[in-house]
C-alpha cells in the first residue's frame, strides 16, 4: 500500500508557546537572518513573513539596531527596506585590505549632475533636460546612467511623439543610501555645501550630441524608440 505523500510543515510565525521574550528574541533572529542572507534591501512585506501577527516590526528593528552599536557594520533602512552595511568609518580599512569594490561605480561630473536633476525632476524626458541646461544631453550620456542601474523609462510624456520620461531606480536609492526619494538632502544645504549650484547645472560640463565621445561618454546604445523619436 502507498504511502501519503508527507505534508509540508506550517511554518511558525507568531510562536504562542513560546515565553514572551524567548519569543521576541527568536523574532529578532529571524528578522536578522533574513535580512543578512539577502543582497539586496528586504522590504517589509518579506519580513512579515516569518514574524507573528503581533509583532510590531519597527520594534524589532530598533532592538536588533541597539544590539549593533559598537559593530563595524549596522542595519540600515534602504531603497524602501533594511540591509546590513558596514559603517563609513571602516571604509579605509576594507578599501586597504581587499581594494575597491565591483559594485563600485564612478560617474563624471556631467553624469552626476544630470543624474542629480533627474532625481529631483523626475520624471522629465530628455527635451526638458536638454532644455534645462540649455544644450543638448546626448544620447550615450542617458545610456551610460542606464546601463548602471541608476534610471529606467518611467511613463510618456504628454507631448508631441509621447517621448519616455526618465526617473530614478531602486538600485539608485540603495547606491546611494536612501530609504525613498524624500531623503534625497534639501538643494539649497546642497548649494550651501558647494556640492551642487545653479549655474554649474546650467552651464557646466554638459556634453553637447554629437562633440568628441572620447572624454566623458563611451555607451552609445540605440534609445531612438524608447524616447519616441
Amino acid at each position: 500500500m502507498a504511502r501519503a505523500p508527507k505534508q509540508p510543515e506550517i511554518f511558525d510565525a507568531d510562536l504562542e508557546h513560546l515565553p514572551p521574550d524567548l519569543r521576541w528574541r527568536e523574532w529578532m533572529g529571524r528578522v536578522e537572518a533574513v535580512i543578512f542572507a539577502s543582497a539586496e534591501p528586504v522590504g517589509r512585506e518579506i519580513l512579515a513573513r516569518v514574524i507573528g501577527k503581533s509583532c510590531n516590526l519597527d520594534l524589532i528593528i530598533d532592538d536588533i539596531r541597539e544590539e549593533l552599536r559598537g559593530r563595524p557594520y549596522e542595519l540600515v533602512s534602504v531603497a524602501g527596506g533594511w540591509q546590513h552595511r558596514t559603517r563609513l568609518a571602516f571604509g579605509d580599512a576594507i578599501r586597504a585590505a581587499v581594494g575597491v569594490s565591483d559594485k563600485a561605480v564612478a560617474l563624471s561630473e556631467s553624469e552626476s549632475l544630470v543624474l542629480t536633476t533627474i532625481a529631483y525632476y523626475q520624471p522629465i524626458t530628455r527635451a526638458e533636460l536638454s532644455t534645462f541646461f540649455g544644450r543638448e544631453i546626448s544620447r550615450d550620456l542617458i545610456g551610460r546612467l542606464r546601463s548602471v542601474g541608476f534610471i529606467a523609462s518611467g511613463p510618456r510624456s504628454p507631448q508631441p511623439g509621447a517621448p519616455y520620461t526618465y526617473v530614478t531606480t531602486k538600485e539608485f536609492l540603495s547606491h546611494f543610501g536612501l530609504d525613498s526619494l524624500r531623503d534625497l538632502p534639501d538643494m539649497e544645504a546642497l548649494e550651501d555645501a558647494g556640492l551642487l549650484s545653479k549655474e554649474k547645472l546650467l552651464a557646466g560640463g554638459i556634453p553637447v550630441a554629437g562633440a568628441d565621445p572620447g572624454t566623458d561618454n563611451n555607451v552609445s546604445p540605440d534609445l531612438s524608440e524608447e524616447e519616441g523619436l
